[in-house]
């Protein structure tokens, strides 16, 4: 079975079909199987350039950046990219009214600058390795699915445990399609990384909400930090003393720019696609439940706009929450007007009638007889459910005052006979949760939230199928001011007071407060009538889909399939180009500083052009960053997969050099987790050259490009 997805003739690559061009998220350790196609497309390296453990290679420049983005090294001075919106949180967190640099923007001149940010870390793997043999050694193909488990369980525990004497690095194991293979990963965690820079709002969110997703984009989607390490550099907590990561490879940076029909390579971490769900389940989330979320996250950002508008300090105490919400938002709504407008759960239909034919064709296959019918029984199965967690979530949980009380259950659940080592503990870290909260918390706004989803809560879900507390309610608005009345939750200088002298009785105080039963009647409605029925039916639906994965690995042998993503570093390849969404609609493939001249509106906060970049504008002076047609490229698309966990990955030109940072993808593309469409799918990334000409011109940052290594 080894390798039997990749392994296939010169001659049948030619002719049978085969992954298209663009589709795809490929494990880098294998791209000697893509390489013929890449270079064909355009590409003049290698993949043992990309991705070699005998010598410093491209891998060794990219980084999983804070758990949730990809960043890459672009000097030997540890100098890090990624996109404005990845590092949104930490400039939020150094950003208060008096020292505003979400709205003004940062940079630190020199090192002694660069501000530290506590709980950043980023990650570089040093090494894959294929264990799938090792690991599914013993497993029978009738193996109960808990016994199956189990062994894989305890394999892996083995495996890691034998590799971690032979390396100082963190050895995990990670399935790939669907749990029919596995590899190891080593990887190396650094945790001292700090902000350099960043550009005001207005470039680096320019557009905000309302631009999100959609194409033509101009946002100059970037940040810069710092990695640094010990001083014989080793990973390193934050000290005074530790100094820049010098990496065995960075990015070089070619100012020659993205021409149509140009090959392109995204080299990133992916966070999640579901490219093998069946029909149902594509329905189900497109239709059922992404509707929901959308309603209500919709209503949450218009009382969150509301408020902000009106004062600058809520302004910045919500910025990132309005952008974790909103970002889903759009997300969700593109991802159901994409299937219904592709007709992809049509087309998948028509795939699943295939493949039914085949498995019937003989006896061998008689295990993929019943698999459809299967998934359609347990998706009816799951929807109520589904349904019942996503209130519970974003209509209870949601509700910030909720949320908040949920960390101290664990505190009110303690006694007299509570170690006071773990109840001391319990409560120091409280404090630092406590602050944190309360310095981005504003109460009106949680309270209008609150009568909001409690209402629409309320409306959408069965008497009989919802938390308990929800069926006391008569009067929305009236049980929503006594319950922010009443409780302590909202008041930072009584919780402080409580954990300040927090005693075993006490956590009587906690789980009496009103706050805190909700939050206990919301996780008990789930863990009591939700939960176990969740999880029994995504854990057979786990097994139907690992089956349902090596059926059409088998149907397919000479098609190359990819593996999900699954936040592993990936490679993912296509052309830089432009696209027709609809008829008589077609967009070319860049946009320029131009256009966010023509999309300025001062009285809108998310299209207020930035006076110095309009000073720079209007003398045209972009120095050595202008394209060759004179004017200042912001953006552009490629045909080149990509999903969340790639925003701030490095998009590659045909020699490996940087073109751009991937921040976003087209909204009529955003299905391209469940179904790709090389005709419509495209990445959005930000033109390098816009991002030195804000560093260097807009900013005067030019001592951060005497760093980089720049191709003329």
């Amino acid at each position: 079975m080894k390798y039997l997805h990749y392994i296939i003739t010169l001659a049948l690559a030619l002719t049978v079909g085969i992954a298209k061009a663009g589709e795809g998220m490929w494990i880098p350790m294998l791209l000697q199987y893509n390489e013929k196609e890449m270079q064909e497309m355009g590409m003049r390296i290698t993949a043992d350039d990309i991705y070699s453990i005998n010598h410093s290679s491209l891998k060794d420049a990219i980084v999983l950046f804070g758990g949730g983005c990809t960043g890459e090294l672009v000097s030997d001075q540890g100098l890090l990219l990624t996109n404005h919106h990845c590092g949104y949180d930490y400039i939020q967190k150094h950003s208060s009214v008096e020292h505003d640099y979400l709205t003004n923007g940062f940079w630190a001149m020199n090192r002694g600058e660069e501000l530290p940010c506590p709980g950043l870390s980023v990650i570089f793997l040093r090494e894959m390795r294929d264990v799938t043999a090792q690991v599914l050694e013993g497993i029978s193909i009738d193996m109960p699915e808990d016994e199956r488990q189990a062994k894989i369980d305890e394999n892996m525990k083995k495996i890691i445990a034998e590799l971690e004497k032979e390396t100082t690095y963190k050895v995990s194991i990670k399935p790939y399609f669907l749990g029919n293979e596995y590899y190891v990963l080593f990887n190396e965690t650094y945790t001292d990384v700090r902000l350099v820079g960043c550009p005001p709002s207005n470039i680096g969110k320019f557009g905000g909400d309302t631009d999100n997703w959609v194409w033509p984009r101009h946002t100059g989607d970037f940040s810069v930090f710092r990695v640094y390490a010990d001083k014989d550099g080793h990973p390193a907590a934050y000290h005074k003393d530790n100094v820049p990561y010098k990496p065995a490879k960075h990015l070089e940076i070619s100012l020659k720019g993205a021409e149509e029909g140009d090959f392109a390579f995204v080299f990133g971490y992916p966070a999640r696609t579901n490219e093998y769900l069946p029909a149902v389940a594509v329905d189900q989330e497109a239709n059922v439940i992404d509707p929901v979320m959308v309603d209500l996250r919709g209503k949450v950002l218009d009382i969150y706009n509301r408020y902000q508008e009106q004062d600058p300090k809520v302004r910045i105490q919500y910025a990132s929450k309005h952008a974790g919400i909103g970002n889903g938002w759009k997300k969700w709504m593109g991802v159901t007007e994409g299937i219904n407008h592709f007709h992809g759960v049509e087309k998948k239909q028509a795939y699943e009638k295939g493949f039914y034919n085949w498995a019937m064709q003989s006896r061998s296959r008689y295990m993929y007889v019943n698999l459809l019918r299967d998934f359609e029984r347990n998706y009816q199965e799951l929807k109520p459910y589904q349904l019942a967690y996503t209130y519970v979530a974003e209509a209870g949980l949601r509700i910030e005052l909720v949320s908040f009380a949920s960390r101290f259950a664990r505190l009110a659940e303690v006694d007299k006979d509570t170690p006071q080592d773990k109840v001391d503990q319990m409560v120091a870290n409280l404090k630092t949760s406590v602050a944190s909260f309360f310095k981005d918390y504003y109460e009106p706004i949680d309270r209008d939230v609150a009568k909001m989803l409690l209402g629409e809560y309320l409306k959408a879900q069965p008497a009989d199928f919802r938390p308990a507390f929800l069926n006391d309610i008569k009067d929305v608005d009236e049980y929503v001011e006594k319950l922010f009345d009443k409780t302590m939750f909202t008041d930072e200088a009584k919780v402080t007071a409580l954990l300040d002298n927090f005693k075993a009785k006490d956590a009587k105080k906690l789980a009496n407060d009103p706050a805190m039963k909700v939050y206990q009647s919301l996780i008990g409605f789930y863990r009591d009538e939700v939960y176990d029925h969740i999880s029994s039916i995504n854990k057979d639906n786990d097994r139907l889909r690992r089956i349902y994965m090596k059926g059409q690995m088998e149907m397919q042998p000479d098609k190359r399939l990819f593996p999900d993503a699954n936040f592993t570093l990936r490679v993912t390849y296509g052309k830089v180009e432009g696209f027709k969404p609809q008829d008589g609609k077609t967009f070319r493939h860049f946009t320029t500083l131009e256009g966010i001249m023509e999309k300025e509106n001062p009285d809108i906060y998310d299209y207020v052009v930035e006076p110095r970049l309009k000073e720079l504008y209007n003398k045209k002076d972009y120095g050595r960053y202008a394209d060759k047609d004179g004017s200042m490229h912001v953006a552009f698309t490629a045909s080149v997969h990509t999903t969340g966990g790639n925003s701030g990955s490095p998009i590659l030109n045909a020699d490996g050099q940087l073109l751009g940072l991937n921040f976003d993808r087209c909204w009529e593309g955003t299905m391209s987790d469940l179904i790709y469409d090389p005709d419509i799918c495209r990445n959005i990334s930000v033109d390098i050259r816009y991002v030195l000409f804000i560093i260097d011109k807009f900013a005067g940052a030019s001592h951060l490009i005497e760093e980089m290594t720049i191709v003329e």
